[in-house]
């Protein structure tokens, strides 16, 4: 039997280590704080998808394509529901310019496809000694299409292409014009979505931010987070975290890192709801009153943010965003241009269902700014060997201008809003 001096000793060792490292009761606190926000939250639905459809077809038809092939991915969810992972062994959606789409799958993975998918649909299988390319010429002879324009959506790999070009000699495959039009044009249905997200993703980071203290290292701070995000009702998607030195390289630094009093936190998180992200960054500093060049440099990338947002109309090409934040960075003194100290990136990029989606705030992109468009809005700035900052929030396009999902801070005093 343990006397109560081991006993004690155990227990003290537990405490340290709940105060150094809280990864070990985050879940347990979240869950005693927080409640799901996204009880009222409305999933796509047949109507949306069947919509979805309904447009991609018009538009085929318009461009002149005869069908067009989908891998697993984030577009055969938008399209079929379908949620699926990448193999060796095809699966894939086929979607005709006029008809039910055709969905071709391994003869084993059939009842895990069919729990997802969420349109009408004719489901082929092959078996593993059989050409899943054998199944698409079938469907596409039949239906006169064995000499026709065949999109092929942009991350299909090339042994699919491949594989369909030599099933199909007489077809021609092109590049799908189609999706990224549509994906790119948030509906209000995928616009409520996102925003729930973006409420989750807040809604973490006000838990979270008090509870970072000194000596922290990032997976204790990314546990807090991803723990209130799940307890919310969110997906993680991603918790970066950068401290000091660190902040100044925007994907962070192998190096070890803690809090420390006096320096940069800088946080970029992201959850997913019903399958549409959030990104979200904020920067602080921990525990002492900002120095005039952590203020000045804060205070910048505020007013970059700020320049961001006045700049997105309607109309207004992509590219010109990123212009008019980096116009007035150099007139800081950063840069020019992408050098560095300054904004090393571009200043936004679209995002949906995935976190990075065409198209993107950055220089040269003529994509003009239209209805149902989101972007992040994150021109941070970066000072190697010394400093970072950035705030993140996204935003959509309207009838009347961009509109936030997450609205900036309103200082480096009160960082989170």
């Amino acid at each position: 039997m343990r006397d109560r001096r081991s006993i004690l000793h155990m227990a003290a060792v537990g405490f340290a280590v709940g105060v150094v490292s809280p990864r070990l009761f985050a879940q347990e606190r979240a869950a005693e704080a927080l409640r799901p926000l996204t009880g009222g939250v409305t999933p796509i639905g047949k109507a949306e998808r069947a919509d979805r459809l309904r447009r991609a077809q018009a538009m085929m038809q318009r461009e002149g394509i005869d069908a067009l092939l989908v891998e697993p991915g984030a577009t055969l969810i938008y399209y079929s529901g379908i949620r699926w992972h990448r193999s060796e062994r095809l699966t894939a959606a086929v979607i005709p310019a006029s008809g039910a789409p055709l969905i071709i799958c391994p003869f084993f993975e059939k009842p895990s496809i069919d729990e997802s998918l969420a349109i009408p649909a004719d489901v082929r299988v092959w078996q593993e000694h059989e050409s899943p390319y054998a199944l698409i010429a079938d469907f596409l002879t039949t239906k006169g299409l064995a000499k026709g324009r065949i999109a092929i959506e942009e991350s299909v790999r090339y042994f699919a292409v491949d594989g369909l070009q030599a099933a199909l000699p007489a077809a021609t495959l092109v590049r799908d014009p189609v999706t990224r039009a549509l994906r790119m044009r948030k509906t209000a249905a995928e616009i409520a979505l996102m925003q729930a997200a973006a409420d989750v993703t807040m809604a973490a980071y006000r838990w979270t931010y008090p509870q970072v203290k000194a000596g922290m290292i990032p997976a204790d701070i990314g546990a807090l987070m991803s723990a209130a995000t799940q307890q919310l009702g969110g997906k993680v998607e991603f918790n970066l975290v950068l401290l000091g030195e660190a902040a100044a390289y925007p994907h962070g630094s192998g190096k070890p890192q803690a809090v420390r009093a006096g320096e940069v936190v800088l946080m970029d998180c992201g959850c997913t709801v019903e399958d549409y992200q959030s990104d979200i960054s904020r920067s602080w500093i921990h525990d002492a009153t900002p120095t005039p060049q952590q203020r000045a440099v804060w205070n910048d990338v505020a007013r970059g943010q700020a320049i961001a947002i006045e700049a997105a109309r309607l109309g207004v090409p992509a590219g010109a965003v990123d212009d008019a934040v980096r116009a007035f960075y150099e007139q800081r003194g950063y840069g020019p241009g992408y050098t560095l100290p300054g904004l090393s990136h571009r200043t936004g990029h679209g995002i949906g269902m995935e976190g990075h989606e065409p198209v993107n705030l950055v220089h040269g992109e003529t994509t003009r700014l239209d209805v149902g468009m989101c972007f992040s809005n994150e021109p941070g700035l970066y000072l190697p060997g010394v400093m970072g900052m950035r705030m993140e929030d996204c935003f959509h396009m309207t009838p009347q201008g961009p509109a936030w999902f997450s609205h900036p801070p309103a200082s480096i005093e009160a960082p989170i809003g």
